[in-house]
């Protein structure tokens, strides 16, 4: 394979994205100072999503700002210079055999995915990380294939350690290397990883049918870009096919549609360029709008597509109420409203939990939540001297904290099930969840008390308490409750998430009361 300028610049990002993904991980440091994030605060369609759904700004993603005006001066470089996943696909796609083309997905279909998308997030859905294609590449990697390669690597090495006998010690240089550098802080598996890895394939699947079939009849990030592309003063000559080769029409990895290389498909691959047999193919500056063609096809599909965002608007946002109880965020999210304008569902946060407290929501936050994270107390807790979600949040729907800030910041509330929990149902002392609380005034304590036993007679039990004033919801008690399935301490969401006082001291906050704390 010939490398000409776009393929070198495409391998190196395409390095830069696996680095960054495999940094973005617990290495034994508090701060992660470069994460993937960085393409996503690079990613036009997360900023526009993001300016429309939370009608806000936020600095983490001027990068996109700034991709926005190199697409409006240059044109769609970023799909042939730049995107991880066109990468993967150039590189898979002369390996597949071709056959016919799918003309379902030819004409407007892009349009009917792009539209309902910005549409929907103009009026408070914001779904668009769901068809990113950086965010699809990225759940794939996070949920499926990362951890897959972590048990595999964890396997493998054991089964060679056993073989190697006495000379095993030998090898634990080259483990802890490996383990330090490249595989998964620790072993996890996700909910919905399957359809992550689905989606993830069955984009590569498309290769069967055409070179980029995903990039040019789906993608509503290319679809974006291509519209901003239209600015652009760099043009193609000739715009079109010549009549004695057709060549460019085989070399093109995007669309020659009516012999025409329209403004807004080009990807500035410079494949036309670089193989050109009669050097008739340049890019030269040229006035804008020259030769684009029509904005879209027809006016009902701009309409059609406004009308369908503002139709899902409403019905995805259903939630089960005894769901909602159990939704937990990480911390620092305050407003659920807020936190799922402006998530990503990239899933950076989830890789990078410490204690595998989060994991992506199926259905708990309804469809409107999907792959956006939630603590799951009984699997993981939250980490009291962790704040690693924040930092590789990219778009600040989890806000970066400092760690004494984050400890205050409150997820929910613990509740003790006196129907489970061993010194109410049982009669017998049990203060693991106090041994483990992470305040330091402790936010469970235990009183002794006068019972009667099962066998009824009189004994003295210590029976824990919740102090609800100082309790963030971490969830640890309930991790590591002793009884099986159910946990006899829960923790729950509540409705004010005010952080905890400072001093840490018992006092309620001013204006605080019990229905405030989300339970009776």
């Amino acid at each position: 394979m010939k490398l000409n300028t776009s393929r070198i610049s495409q391998l190196l990002f395409l390095a830069l994205f696996l680095l960054l993904f495999v940094r973005t991980e617990y290495r034994g440091q508090d701060e992660i100072n470069a994460a993937v994030n960085g393409f996503f605060r690079a990613d036009p369609l997360v900023l526009v999503s993001y300016l429309l759904a939370a009608k806000s700004w936020t600095w983490l993603l001027l990068p996109a700002l700034l991709m926005v005006a190199a697409t409006m001066l240059l044109g769609r470089f970023f799909c042939g210079w730049v995107c991880p996943l066109g990468t993967i696909l150039d590189l898979i796609s002369p390996r597949i055999s071709k056959r016919s083309p799918l003309t379902a997905l030819r004409g407007n279909l892009k349009y009917w995915l792009l539209l309902p998308l910005l549409s929907a997030s103009f009026f408070g859905l914001n779904l668009s990380g769901l068809l990113d294609p950086i965010a699809i590449l990225l759940r794939g990697l996070t949920f499926s294939f990362y951890p897959v390669l972590g048990m595999a690597a964890q396997e493998g090495w054991v089964k060679l350690y056993h073989l190697m006998g006495e000379r095993r010690d030998s090898l634990a240089p080259a483990y802890h290397l490996l383990h330090d550098n490249l595989l998964p802080f620790r072993e996890t598996t996700y909910p919905l990883a399957i359809l992550s890895v689905v989606i993830l394939v069955g984009v590569i699947a498309l290769e069967r049918y055409e070179a980029r079939t995903w990039c040019r009849h789906l993608c509503p990030l290319g679809t974006l870009l291509g519209w901003l592309g239209r600015f652009s003063l760099f043009k193609r000559l000739p715009g079109g096919l010549c009549g004695d080769c057709g060549q460019c029409r085989e070399l093109c990895p995007t669309n020659f549609e009516r012999d025409i290389l329209a403004s807004e498909d080009c990807i500035l691959c410079l494949e036309c360029q670089h193989h050109c047999p009669h050097q008739r193919v340049s890019f030269r500056l040229s006035a804008p709008f020259h030769g684009a063609g029509p904005l879209l096809p027809e006016r009902r599909v701009l309409l059609g597509g406004i009308s369908a965002g503002l139709l899902l608007a409403t019905p995805l946002r259903f939630r089960r109420p005894d769901k909602v109880s159990r939704l937990l965020r990480p911390p620092g999210v305050r407003d659920e409203d807020d936190f799922l304008k402006k998530c990503v569902r990239c899933g950076e946060c989830m890789k990078v939990c410490l204690k595998n407290a989060l994991y992506p929501a199926a259905w708990q936050a309804g469809m409107e939540g999907i792959y956006t994270p939630v603590v799951i107390p009984r699997l993981g807790y939250c980490e009291y001297n962790c704040s690693l979600c924040g930092q590789v949040c990219p778009s600040g729907a989890i806000p970066r904290l400092p760690l004494e800030a984050k400890q205050r910041e409150v997820i929910g509330k613990a509740v003790f099930d006196k129907n489970h929990c061993l010194p109410f149902a049982k009669k017998i002392d049990c203060i693991v969840c106090e041994e483990h609380c992470p305040i330091a005034s402790k936010a469970i304590r235990s009183r002794e008390m006068e019972v009667i036993g099962l066998d009824g007679k009189p004994r003295k039990v210590k029976e824990p308490y919740v102090v609800d004033e100082i309790c963030n919801g971490c969830g640890i008690c309930e991790n590591v409750c002793p009884l099986e399935t159910k946990a006899g301490i829960e923790v729950f969401a509540v409705k004010n998430r005010t952080p905890i006082n400072a001093s840490g001291n018992d006092s309620m906050p001013v204006g605080t009361s019990e229905s405030d704390l989300g339970y009776h």
